[in-house]
């Protein structure tokens, strides 16, 4: 079974973060290993606080994964400091894993700052020139590319200049986008691919960033190309926000397991 590191802050909600991370995981056939960051005090309804755990546990936890298993994959979500995302990116650096997603996370569905404003140049910096795929939103994407996007056009436009930072692959997500349609921009070797799906209309949507970039990382440790693994993580998430569950009193989490549960 592939094994896959998730480096990421904890959600005590359990529907994005680690804990969604872990789930995505598993239910796309691979084997979940994580690196905390920080811990969030965090529901449905909103992000409360958190704390950001000590550099040398962060990089303890990575040695201790690195040194034993078999990492096929990475994904990175919450890196909340320049300092963290340095430390990340360093032992990246020296471990080589064979592919990385970087899935920028910078505020929460509820406007809590989850990337000081501090660390965005050390993300530009030191880990997109690492991954082999980054997963901005349209906020995140227009942060990175300090563009607007209301478009698809302007997504393509944005996704190349993030490429130009140094990464293999730029994924803007579409969901955000006005439109019948949640549709993605992939930008890579100078090339755009569309993958659209039909937009479910729902609330429950919490953990959706973290869930489709954990599927990426689990289909490229699986084996597949960029093109076929991003393909197979958005049928994916489709079906798990389509079977979200409506529990909490804000925006549920996705359905992880709905395949397992015959739901699709």
């Amino acid at each position: 079974m592939k094994q896959i590191l998730t480096i990421a802050g904890s959600d005590s909600g359990g529907g994005a973060g680690i804990q969604a991370d872990i789930k995505a995981i598993s239910a796309n056939g691979g084997f979940a290993m994580s690196a905390v960051t920080s811990v969030t005090a965090q529901n449905t309804v909103a992000v409360t606080d958190a704390f950001d755990l000590p550099i040398s546990l962060i990089e303890a936890q990575l040695d201790a994964v690195f040194t034993d298993f078999d990492v096929a994959s990475v994904k990175t979500g919450m890196l909340s400091s320049s300092t963290i995302v340095e430390a990340v990116a360093g032992k990246l650096r020296a471990y080589t894993p064979p592919a990385t997603v970087v899935d920028p996370v910078m505020i929460s569905k509820s406007k809590f700052p989850l990337l000081k404003t501090e660390a965005i140049d050390s993300l530009k910096t030191v880990l997109i020139p690492l991954a082999t795929v980054i997963t901005p939103n349209i906020y995140e994407a227009e942060l990175l590319s300090e563009q607007n996007i209301r478009n698809i056009d302007d997504a393509k436009r944005a996704a190349k200049t993030i490429g130009g930072l140094g990464c293999h692959a730029v994924l803007v997500k579409g969901g955000h986008l006005l439109g019948e349609n949640a549709t993605d921009v992939l930008y890579c070797n100078d090339e755009w691919t569309l993958f659209d799906a039909e937009r479910v209309e729902t609330e429950n949507t919490h953990g959706t960033g973290c869930t489709y970039s954990a599927a990426i990382a689990t289909q490229l440790a699986r084996g597949k190309d960029l093109i076929d693994a991003v393909r197979t993580a958005k049928l994916y998430i489709t079906g798990a926000i389509q079977h979200a569950l409506d529990i909490g009193s804000g925006h549920g989490p996705t359905h992880h397991f709905f395949r397992a549960r015959g739901l699709g």
